[in-house]
């Protein structure tokens, strides 16, 4: 069984920026972030290859940049220019391959998951 720990959120005035941790008992070619509101349903932050090609949602493009660290198995999620939209629960998983070799922000493919994050940004 996989395990995905995150850690790094909070509470942060608008502007301000967080750097999220995701740390895996065994990572995956894709890691991905992801986060959800109430109410809503889970959006695909960023992801990112084992050989580090990103991918990245427009509303966090410029402002959001995702890392991993494979001899830690930790993938990591800088988030700068923080915006009170931004505020949510953060959750990282891993995931298999795709044929494209492009990791998906959709959150279909994601078989293991950590249990989150909440960033709150005011």
């Amino acid at each position: 069984h996989v395990q995905l720990v995150e850690s790094g959120g909070g509470s942060v005035q608008a502007g301000g920026s967080l750097r999220l941790s995701c740390t895996a008992s065994r990572s995956s070619y894709c890691m991905g972030w992801f986060r959800q509101v109430p109410g809503k349903e889970r959006e695909g932050i960023a992801s990112i290859s084992d050989d580090g090609n990103p991918s990245y949602a427009d509303s966090v493009k410029g402002r959001f940049t995702i890392s991993r660290d494979n001899a830690k198995d930790t993938v990591y999620l800088q988030m700068n220019s923080l915006k009170p939209e931004d505020t949510a629960m953060c959750t990282c998983a891993r995931g298999p391959r795709p044929r494209s070799g492009v990791c998906y922000l959709e959150p279909g493919p994601y078989n293991f998951w950590g249990q989150g994050t909440q960033v709150t940004v005011s």
